[in-house]
């Protein structure tokens, strides 16, 4: 079969899906199926980026994603009254001593000799440095977790709300992530890819650690709600008569129009997002860096013998790569209108992304895209349906039966279940995905 025939036809199948979704269950599950359809995609971009085009194994996924929602808190949300002057610059001080100190030392072992005098003076830098830098943070954190805890008690944002001024926080997302990554870069990348897997979710880890345990950042476990978003509000939309007019002239009452309208505005602009990443993804991989990256990946041996600097060009991509899913994640906490740092599993930003990479087609730009709409529908759509086939499995067993129960029960295990047979079966029938590199 011609490939842009196949392709076009796996795409509007999944396409199918989802309407089919919308005629039998409801618009606005379709519609939430498709908006986070998107953000999953832009997500497998991202990966895609780091693995299929360099071979670098990266399952800090969800580091970088909880790192563009923070972007989304510390730009939109408002300013906590009071916080800078108890705590703040107290804190931003601590920063800037932290990185004075960091250049000192680099400086130190530069210009000493090695040997146990270099060792001793960093040693001696490092220590007093930590008890400098505390001295000065936790005060700081002290006074802002003190300021109205049961509502507050961090230190808020810059209160940017006005209309699509909000989606400034996911390119914000993206530098938050990308500056992580090249710190993680500069000290990971020297390692073996499982080893390099093993260090990248370690720091992911820590990420989620902090946003957890840091109160003065973004409240931690206690969650941030109520977040700007780009979109009207559908109680605003259902008290305006025009809209409600209009509405009823389509046969939709006020309520499910707003939300309906709110859905695909988010769609909009979330469509925007991913063919401009598109487009810079397949300029770059048609390109003469984009050919030196895989001939990297493919042998490395071979490209240090040509010259070409291998750790740079990894760490240039494993920046790019997390600047994606950074701004996917910004996306994602606007969409919410709330950041939950416990809802940052490995599970679900980790292991579901590289599925739909592998699945739609590892180094196929088009084929991350595919995955991560048809993974993102087989993850919600899959338990109803392992629900109603177990039900309909046991409808002939009695009543208080106890392998009814359990086999009704175990509908809540499907999408695991789910999710492992449809890479299993990939990986038999078409090992390089449904649309595999070119």
């Amino acid at each position: 079969m011609n490939p842009v025939l196949k392709n076009t036809m796996l795409f509007a199948i999944v396409g199918a899906m989802i309407l089919y979704t919308g005629f039998t269950q409801s618009w606005n599950t379709a519609l939430v199926i498709v908006n986070m359809g998107l953000i999953s995609a832009i997500m497998a971009l991202g990966v895609n980026l780091q693995w299929g085009f360099a071979g670098l194994f990266n399952v800090g996924i969800m580091g970088f994603v909880a790192l563009g929602g923070l972007a989304a808190v510390l730009i939109g949300a408002p300013p906590t009254p009071g916080a800078w002057s108890a705590g703040g610059w107290n804190i931003l001080s601590a920063f800037v001593f932290a990185l004075v100190m960091v250049v000192v030392v680099v400086s130190v072992r530069r210009r000493m000799a090695a040997g146990w005098p270099r060792k001793i003076v960093v040693l001696a830098l490092l220590i007093v440095g930590f008890f400098i830098y505390r001295a000065l943070f936790d005060p700081g954190v002290e006074a802002i977790e003190s300021i109205n805890p049961a509502a507050t008690g961090n230190i808020g944002g810059l209160g940017i709300d006005r209309g699509l001024w909000v989606t400034l926080a996911w390119p914000v997302g993206g530098l938050f992530a990308a500056a992580a990554a090249w710190v993680i870069g500069k000290t990971a990348l020297g390692l073996r890819s499982d080893y390099l897997a093993i260090a990248t979710l370690g720091i992911a880890e820590i990420i989620i650690a902090v946003l957890k345990n840091e109160d003065w950042l973004a409240r931690g476990v206690k969650n941030v709600v109520g977040l700007p978003r780009p979109t009207p509000n559908e109680i605003d939309l259902q008290n305006d008569p025009a809209f409600v007019e209009r509405a009823a002239g389509f046969g939709v009452d006020a309520v499910t129009a707003s939300t309906l309208y709110v859905k695909l505005m988010y769609a909009g602009l979330f469509t925007v997002v991913l063919v401009v990443l598109l487009v810079l993804a397949q300029r770059a991989l048609h390109s003469p860096w984009g050919r030196m990256m895989r001939a990297i990946r493919d042998n490395e041996v071979a490209a240090e013998a040509m010259g070409k600097d291998v750790t740079a060009r990894h760490l240039q991509i494993f920046v790019l790569g997390s600047a994606i899913c950074g701004i996917a994640g910004a996306m994602m906490t606007t969409l919410d209108g709330q950041l939950t740092p416990g809802t940052y599993q490995p599970l679900r930003f980790t292991f579901l992304v590289w599925v739909m990479v592998i699945v739609g087609g590892s180094g196929n730009n088009f084929g991350a895209i595919l995955g991560g709409f048809l993974i993102w529908f087989l993850w919600v759509q899959v338990e109803p349906m392992g629900l109603w086939l177990m039900e309909l499995i046991t409808s002939g067993m009695p009543d208080g039966s106890a392998l009814k129960a359990h086999l009704i029960d175990s509908a809540a295990h499907m999408r695991l279940f789910t999710m492992g047979m449809v890479l299993l079966l990939v990986l038999r029938f078409s090992p390089r995905g449904l649309i595999p590199e070119k």
